[in-house]
């Protein structure tokens, strides 16, 4: 059973503009991963004929923070024309708002029962919103310890017990391997237990986070549980090339992506 595999144009060929870093990753065979498509050639980044598996969702509000989760539907709807241009499979919400370096816009420390309920009505209209423009919302895990601290229900299990309550079709969890592991380890088990609840999977090494290989995440186990357990769906590089931001880095770091999983 094969992956799909897939790249972040952010996170490698830093030397290049995006759409040269979109150009290489397809060329290579790789599916590409988008973060901010705010300002970006929409059009040229199309007429690359890259595959785009998922891009971000949202640029404003919390999904569990019912102030102003408004602000995630509504963005969300502004971004679905991009979305649908490029022919992205999933957006990618997070629990709550992300701000500079990726610390919470406003952070907090202790969920609510609120907050609980705010999600699963929020991701609820994500759903039918994704019904209706064909689209998959998936709802990514992440680390507090290290990159995201102040974010709510950020943890795995949180995130993955949110989707279930949802139980919409285009809601699924985007599982990041990478945060699991900081925050909370036993991948394998994780990947067990999220089965068919996952959207896309996220991979980078601890610590560190560049390619597999390169830390402590045993890939190739992780890639034969998946197998094992029926998923062939897309595995994302998230992650940094070790050696640099030049081309002969993430060339490397692609190879060694794909060996992960061969």
């Amino acid at each position: 059973m094969s992956f799909r595999l897939a790249v972040c144009a952010e996170m490698v060929y830093g030397e290049l503009p995006l759409i040269d870093r979109v150009r290489r990753i397809h060329d290579h065979g790789f599916d590409v991963e988008l973060w901010d498509t705010r300002g970006q050639d929409i059009p040229a980044l199309a007429a690359t004929g890259a595959r785009f598996s998922s891009m971000s969702g949202y640029f404003g509000g919390s999904v569990v923070d019912p102030l102003n989760a408004h602000e995630v539907l509504a963005s969300a709807e502004k971004l679905i024309p991009t979305a649908l241009e490029l022919g992205v499979e999933r957006m990618v919400v997070h629990p709550a708002e992300l701000g500079e370096g990726g610390r919470a816009v406003r952070p907090t420390h202790r969920s609510t029962g609120e907050m609980w309920l705010t999600g699963l009505r929020t991701l609820e209209k994500l759903g039918a919103l994704g019904e209706q423009h064909g689209i998959t919302f998936a709802l990514e895990n992440l680390n507090t310890t290290l990159d995201h601290p102040g974010i709510p229900l950020a943890r795995a299990k949180d995130t993955l017990a949110l989707v279930r309550a949802v139980d919409h079709p285009n809601v699924k969890m985007m599982l990041d391997l990478y945060h699991a592991q900081i925050g909370e380890g036993n991948l394998i088990e994780l990947v067990r237990a999220a089965g068919p609840d996952i959207g896309e999977i996220q991979v980078a090494d601890v610590p560190g986070r560049f390619e597999p290989g390169t830390g402590e995440i045993n890939y190739p186990a992780i890639a034969k549980a998946l197998r094992d357990a029926g998923y062939a769906g897309v595995i994302g590089m998230e992650a940094g090339a070790i050696g640099g931001q030049g081309v002969e880095a993430g060339d490397a770091a692609l190879s060694a992506f794909r060996a992960a999983f061969a």
